[in-house]
């Protein structure tokens, strides 16, 4: 008795298919066993679970190619979707360079929205639309909630607009229409979203319109109701190829499902420990769940990877492990073993990139034992884009070129250069180009025609555009709202300018209150926007950055004089980004630097979304740490000022789930063992545990664990150092049994006092010990 194989197959099929399976494939040679399996698992439900570096772009499009050359689909028949233009622009031209030839006909390869857009005009009349709907922008669709806000009576500064848009966007994400919203969700926006949200969606009818979040809710919305359009393109669309699988979000999730609940010929390539995109509505939970969604789904995983070395995924896998959320896989190289990652703890944030420059030079000039890297090679991954800021500053200073990925370099932000401009007219109130970009920022009431009355009075009167709208507010040439917030901004600029030199407010504390009474904060704080709280922390970064100058006019020369020294030129750079930028990216040299609780993992984060939140940010540090390809360090300083105060860091949870085997443990110049305070004359491994322990800079147990390991060894010759040295000899104003409380710590009493160093037995924290200075009387604390 024989059994039907492959052979028999090929016999019974017609001639042209046998003739298009017997091609030549070239686009096969070179893929690993797990890869071909994938290219040529065609029927029925498969995930691809594709881990970092592991080649799943190129399995992707050569899975698309064996669908085209051998037959199996005609181009308008497969539906390929990515998530970026650029995404689908690359594969596009993958497949053409696989077949030799130039793709046409391919109708459906493109992003979610893109391709929605396709359908839903061909279907708009099924959701009361005509075809020639128009698609909002967001500063349209901001002009038409604010509408909306105002006529229902709503304080929009209370609940401005911005925020409604959020909301609005969330619940399109999660596929509901305003008759779906659950209850739980109804409390928004003070209980009126729901009705403003119904209110929305009937004018954006009458204006024969849509936001893009309506793209996906509205086809979603035509496969749910209309089973004969479902059933169509469920015809049409054959094979189903999906790209970053875990980065979609309940509505493109729902799509997909409608479109492949037919045949379920879905291939979805993604990678759980990647899923980074939580806070803008990705799901997890989609690709964790595949299999139960596609019954009999074939999961194909690629592990074996072309992009780090055997340490770096080591120390990668060891995080994320971590994580109980997760489908579980292990990434393997044939590459050398090369260097381990390098963990290095600093004292504060200015040594920190400070040492990074320094690094980044001598690893330019090939002093570090390994080959040179030029500044191309290397990369600052950061968890904040405020953490820029040090960077920044550090390599203009020593004239070390950089770029900045994904957004504008720090003082070129916009929040920036509006502080700035509020700091320069403080200073300078002749200066009418700072005047003009504040005047109405935050808004005052103050459009296009009442600004230029203040043009024409300056003009006429020859003085600066400060004078003029003085001038202007006292000859009554201005009334209402505006004249009456203009007369707070220019009382505000006198008032700031009398206290710019007093010796009883610091330069930082002046700048704060500019920020603060202008409301330029305020407007940051009421904005709901995901940017938002960055934007804020951009803008204590730059109090921060106050901190290293006599007085802010020194401040504002050394700004405007490294601005000006800055080269666009072309040339080498070392980039700077955040870890979410990173993605998709590889560089052979990555830093990681600011590895603290509460800065990454992102404080945040852990408590807006608790265990979820967590695990979204151990799987950021996992695509950090597979950015590098060959060289990979991790930092943390074990002191920053937070708010306008120094403050102990403890070292990120992270770091005691690298696996120790694969981490080499560096000492900073002129830090350990550098022949001061009590680590002096000791050994190098053991003055580091002594002046970690004075300093409470590593109190983490996987840091004691590390540090005792005799792979322990310095960078280069101790050199002077800036950072502070604990004195032995002070006089302490504190007293052995006293309640104090700390910052980070919280509430506890003094054990013993060794000079200006205490012992702690913190109610929370267990027994600590942190320099007094770090510590206030729990008397004093204000409440």
């Amino acid at each position: 008795m024989s059994s039907f194989d492959e052979s028999d197959a090929f016999e019974s099929a017609s001639l042209s298919a046998r003739a298009m399976a017997a091609r030549p494939q070239p686009y096969l040679d070179g893929l690993n066993p797990e890869q071909r399996a994938a290219v040529e698992a065609l029927e029925g439900p498969v995930l691809m679970l594709a881990g970092a570096g592991t080649g799943k772009t190129r399995a992707l499009t050569a899975r698309m190619v064996h669908l085209l050359s051998t037959g199996t689909a005609r181009p308008n028949e497969i539906l390929a979707v990515t998530f970026t233009n650029k995404a689908a622009r690359e594969m596009k031209e993958r497949v053409g360079r696989m077949l030799g030839e130039a793709v046409e006909g391919m109708p459906w390869l493109g992003t979610f929205h893109s391709i929605c857009v396709k359908l839903l005009r061909r279907h708009a009349e099924l959701v009361d639309l005509k075809q020639n709907f128009t698609i909002l922008d967001t500063d349209d669709q901001l002009r038409l909630l604010k509408q909306l806000v105002q006529a229902a009576g709503i304080d929009d500064k209370r609940w401005p607009a911005r925020q409604l848009a959020g909301i609005i966007d969330h619940w399109k994400n999660r596929a509901w229409t305003p008759d779906q919203v659950p209850a739980s969700e109804a409390s928004a926006y003070d209980g009126k979203a729901v009705a403003l949200y119904k209110q929305y969606q009937a004018r954006l009818r009458d204006l024969n319109a849509v936001d893009f979040g309506d793209l996906l809710l509205h086809v979603v919305m035509i496969f749910q109701t209309d089973e004969d359009v479902l059933a169509q393109y469920r015809r049409w669309f054959r094979y189903i190829l999906v790209d970053e699988y875990q980065d979609t979000n309940v509505a493109q999730y729902l799509w997909l499902r409608l479109l492949a609940g037919g045949h379920k010929n879905i291939c979805c390539v993604g990678d759980d420990d990647q899923s980074i995109y939580g806070w803008r509505g990705a799901e997890v939970g989609n690709i964790l769940r595949f299999e139960k969604d596609f019954p009999g789904a074939k999961v194909i995983r690629l592990e074996q990877n072309y992009r780090s070395t055997p340490h770096i995924l080591a120390a990668a896998s060891g995080v994320i492990a971590g994580n109980k959320g997760r489908l579980g896989k292990e990434l393997w190289t044939e590459a050398e073993e090369g260097e381990k990652v390098r963990l290095i703890g600093h004292w504060d944030g200015d040594e920190e990139s400070r040492w990074v420059g320094e690094e980044i030079e001598a690893m330019q000039r090939g002093t570090r034992g390994m080959r040179p890297f030029t500044l191309d090679d290397m990369a600052i991954l950061v968890r904040a884009s405020h953490q820029m800021r040090a960077f920044e500053d550090r390599f203009l200073t020593i004239g070390l070129p950089y770029r900045v990925i994904g957004g504008p370099r720090f003082y070129e932000r916009m929040e920036i250069r509006d502080a700035m401009a509020y700091f320069r007219l403080v200073v300078s109130p002749t200066d009418d180009l700072a005047f003009e970009r504040i005047v109405n920022t935050p808004k005052r009431g103050l459009g296009d025609k009442a600004q230029q009355k203040i043009q024409v009075t300056a003009r006429q009167n020859g003085v600066s555009l400060v004078e003029g709208a003085a001038i202007l507010l006292q000859d009554k040439g201005l009334t209402g709202k505006g004249a009456g917030e203009l007369g707070k901004l220019l009382e505000g600029l006198r008032r700031w300018g009398r206290l710019v030199g007093d010796k009883d407010v610091s330069h930082m504390e002046l700048a704060e209150m500019i920020l603060d009474e202008s409301g330029y904060t305020e407007m940051w704080q009421n904005d709901k926007t995901p940017e938002a709280p960055g934007r804020l922390e951009n803008l204590k970064e730059l109090v921060k950055a106050l901190e290293g100058f006599e007085n802010l006019q020194g401040f504002l020369e050394h700004v405007s004089l490294i601005m000006d020294n800055e080269s666009e030129e072309a040339g080498e750079k070392v980039s700077i980004m955040t870890l979410h930028a990173a993605k998709g990216l590889e560089f052979p040299v990555v830093f990681l630097p600011g590895w603290e609780d509460g800065l990454f993992p992102s404080q945040r984060s852990m408590d807006e979304s608790g265990l979820k939140g967590v695990e979204e940010e151990r799987r950021l540090a996992y695509v950090g740490i597979t950015r590098a390809e060959e060289v990979c360090t991790i930092s943390f300083a074990g002191n920053r000022r937070v708010y306008g105060q120094w403050q102990s860091q403890m070292p990120s949870r992270f770091i005691d789930e690298l696996p120790e085997a694969h981490v080499d443990v560096l000492t900073p110049p002129g830090l350990y063992g550098g022949g001061y305070g009590a680590a002096g004359g000791m050994g190098l491994s053991s003055g580091l545990e002594s002046r970690a322990s004075e300093a409470n800079v590593y109190n983490s147990p996987g840091w004691r664990r590390l540090q005792s390991r005799s792979q322990t060894r310095p960078i280069s010759q101790p050199r002077e150092s800036r950072n502070t040295v604990i004195d032995a000899q002070a006089v302490s104003a504190h007293v052995v049994g006293e309640r104090v409380f700390h910052q980070k710590f919280g509430y506890g009493a003094i054990l013993e006092i060794e000079g200006d160093k205490l012992e702690i037995e913190f109610e929370k924290a267990g027994t600590k010990k942190v320099v007094a200075r770090f510590v206030t009387g729990a008397d004093d604390i204000p409440f």
